[in-house]
């Protein structure tokens, strides 16, 4: 009787310590294609950090600070930086992806090639004063096809400076831009159709009107998206992170 009331009490004791076991988080800085939505509010549209937990384990949290519109000139600018990086710990992981409106032509927006690699720089430098881990991913892929080719080149060089920018300052990158090119070119114009933001009229309560969105996704497209981004976890075989990975059917 003694013994098994030993049991019981070491039993309760590693149960404890385990719910206690601090979890490994994964911050995203990003744009509208990262964004967590809510489809009350914002309709079908769905980002892919959003769909990044259903990968991993319970040992895994995501917190998205993602948001539409920003650049990485504008996420600084904002405050919205500082303010992900105040509850960022050692140990966690910080997954940075941008590039869609540093491309853009609109001022507030824009960021040269020279200023958008100074940027990247010091989210790597202010993510490692902080004994945590910086991943760099390039922007996913618009869906964009002429004569039943993938012509899109609307991200011009910014996926070329983060790949530079991940090689030259040893930064773990996933490459989802060079990843979403194949898939949807393997696809082929149709067939990609169904991953991205396209939908008939009366579907969506936020775009009563239908949309044709090569940019953004739905849930499939999202889903694919977050898949090819822990397919790149489990290739750089992450530090603490990888081991958390799960098989998920999409």
């Amino acid at each position: 009787m003694k013994n098994k009331l030993v049991l019981a009490v070491l039993f309760i004791l590693l149960c404890s310590f385990k719910s206690s076991e601090p979890k490994i988080r994964i911050f995203i800085a990003g744009d509208s294609t990262a964004q967590s939505y809510k489809e009350e509010k914002d309709g079908l549209i769905k980002g892919w950090g959003q769909m990044l937990e259903k990968y991993f384990t319970d040992n895994v949290q995501v917190v998205n600070h993602a948001i539409g519109g920003r650049s990485t000139k504008t996420f600084i600018s904002e405050g919205r930086w500082d303010r992900l990086l105040l509850e960022v710990k050692a140990g966690d992981y910080v997954f940075i992806q941008f590039g869609h409106n540093d491309a853009s032509t609109r001022p507030e927006r824009h960021a040269s090639y020279e200023d958008y690699e100074k940027n990247l720089l010091k989210f790597i430098h202010d993510v490692r004063v902080k004994d945590a881990y910086p991943v760099l991913l390039t922007s996913l892929v618009m869906r964009t096809f002429k004569d039943g080719n993938l012509v899109d080149d609307r991200l011009k060089g910014y996926p070329v400076i983060t790949r530079k920018v991940a090689r030259e300052h040893a930064v773990p990158l996933i490459d989802i831009n060079l990843k979403t090119r194949d898939f949807i070119t393997m696809l082929g114009d149709s067939a990609s159709i169904p991953y991205y933001r396209w939908v008939e009229a009366g579907v969506d309560h936020a775009k009563p009107d239908g949309l044709k969105d090569d940019t953004h996704m739905m849930d499939k497209g999202a889903t694919k998206v977050a898949s090819f981004v822990a397919e790149g976890i489990r290739d750089l075989n992450l530090y603490g992170l990888s081991k958390y990975l799960k098989a998920v059917e999409e």
